[in-house]
């Protein structure tokens, strides 16, 4: 577990990360980040690619853009990152509520159709 948590910490102390988790608290693409935030496309999805692998950030859905091609749009998958020094490193995440959870399925189940 400490390994995951050391990850956590580096990702949450790359320029960005912060603001892109923050930002994606509603399902956006990479693209809305990046206008949103005024970080560089490439910048983003780098960020994006290390959010994913701390399991923070998710794929949320892949709808139809206007120009009819598929876009990865994403959503954070925590609500929360505590981080506590006593007696060690110790990372917890608070997960996304039911509650938005359960929007979220509605909002997917509205877009497919």
């Amino acid at each position: 577990m400490a390994g995951e948590d050391e990850e956590i910490i580096e990702a949450l102390g790359n320029k960005y990360n912060p603001d892109i988790l923050d930002a994606a608290g509603e399902p956006k693409s990479a693209q809305e980040l990046s206008d949103q935030l005024e970080v560089p496309i490439a910048t983003c999805y780098r960020r994006i690619n290390e959010l994913e692998e701390t399991d923070l950030l998710e794929l949320h859905d892949r709808p139809l853009s206007d120009e009819h091609r598929r876009i990865k749009v994403y959503r954070r998958s925590v609500d929360g990152v505590n981080v506590t020094f006593r007696d060690g490193l110790t990372v917890e995440l608070e997960e996304r509520s039911e509650v938005k959870n359960k929007l979220d399925q509605v909002w997917r189940t509205m877009t497919d159709g």
